[in-house]
C-alpha cells in the first residue's frame, strides 16, 4: 500500500512522495502465511501484546488476558498461563485450550474467567482472530458508570456506535453461561464495556484487539476527565461515523499497533524465546 492510499479506503490517512516522484509504501499485515507462519505470527503479535499491557500497568494481580485463535483449530486459542506476569511472558509460555477446556499445549493451567469468557467470544465470533480483556484502571472506573463512551474526542469515535454495555454482573466469570451472556451483548461489536468489570474488545488480529483495548481505555481516562472538568461537547453523529471509518477499521486498528510493536522488539530481546 502506498501512503497515498487510505488505511480505511475512506480517507487518506498519509501522503508524501519521494524527491524523484515516487511512492512511499506502508507496512501491511503479512498475507500468503502458511498455518505454521500464520501460528507463529499471532503467536509473537500476542506475546508482545502480553508484554505492552505489562507497560501500561493494565495488570491486576492474575487477572486479565488476550486470546489468539489458532490458525489451524479453529475451536483453540492461544492465551497467558495463569499467574504470570504480563511484563514475563514470552512466545514459548503461551498455553493453547480448545473450548471445551483441554489445555493442548503448555504446562501450566488456564484462568478459569479466560477460559468462561473467551470460548464463547470466539465460539460466537468467527469473524475475529483475538480478544483482549484487563483490569485497567480507567476501564475499571468507566465501567462502573454503565453509560457508553461518547463521542467527545478524535480517538473515542472509533467506538462510535461499535461497542456495547454488558450491564448483567453477577461476580467472578466462573460459570460458561457468564461468557455467553457477554458474548451476545457483545454482539458484532469491536468492544464491550463490562459493568462494574472493565473493557473487552476483539479484532481480526491480536495487534488490532490489543490497540482497541489501549486506545479505548484512554479513551475512558479522557472520558472521565471531561466529565470531572464539566459537562464534554459531543462531536455530531455523521463527522463521529467519518471519523470511525478513518481510525476504527481492522486495517487501521493493525497499523496503530506498529509503533508499540516496533518499540517492544526492541526493548524486551527475550520475547521470542
Amino acid at each position: 500500500m502506498s501512503v497515498t492510499e487510505t488505511m480505511s479506503g475512506a480517507e487518506t490517512a498519509a501522503v508524501g512522495v519521494t524527491s524523484a516522484g515516487g511512492q512511499l509504501n506502508l507496512p501491511l499485515p503479512p498475507q500468503g502465511l502458511t498455518i505454521e507462519e500464520e501460528r507463529l505470527h499471532r503467536k509473537r503479535e500476542l506475546a508482545a501484546a502480553f508484554r505492552i499491557f505489562g507497560r501500561f500497568g493494565f495488570s491486576e494481580g492474575v487477572a486479565g488476558h488476550i486470546t489468539a485463535r489458532d490458525p489451524g483449530n479453529p475451536e483453540a486459542f492461544w492465551v497467558n498461563p495463569f499467574g504470570m506476569s504480563f511484563s514475563q511472558i514470552k512466545v514459548s509460555d503461551l498455553i493453547l485450550v480448545d473450548h471445551e477446556g483441554n489445555v493442548l499445549h503448555g504446562t501450566r493451567p488456564v484462568n478459569r474467567a479466560a477460559f468462561v469468557i473467551h470460548s464463547q467470544v470466539h465460539a460466537a465470533r468467527p469473524d475475529t482472530v483475538a480478544a483482549a480483556h484487563a483490569h485497567s484502571l480507567y476501564g475499571k472506573a468507566f465501567a462502573s458508570l454503565g453509560v457508553r463512551l461518547d463521542p467527545i474526542i478524535q480517538d473515542a469515535c472509533a467506538f462510535f456506535e461499535d461497542h456495547a454495555i454488558y450491564d448483567d454482573f453477577g461476580g467472578v466469570a466462573n460459570d460458561v453461561e457468564e461468557g455467553r451472556r457477554i458474548s451476545k451483548a457483545l454482539g458484532p461489536a469491536k468492544a464491550a464495556v463490562l459493568q462494574n468489570h472493565g473493557l473487552l474488545t476483539v479484532g481480526q488480529s491480536v495487534a488490532e484487539a490489543a490497540w482497541w483495548f489501549v486506545t479505548m481505555e484512554r479513551s475512558c481516562q479522557a472520558q472521565l476527565l471531561a466529565m470531572a472538568a464539566g459537562t464534554p461537547k459531543l462531536i455530531d453523529r455523521e463527522t463521529a461515523l467519518t471519523v470511525r471509518e478513518q481510525i476504527g477499521t481492522p486495517l487501521a486498528g493493525w497499523f496503530q499497533f506498529r509503533p508499540l510493536w516496533d518499540q517492544i522488539l526492541v526493548s524486551d530481546q527475550d520475547l521470542f524465546d
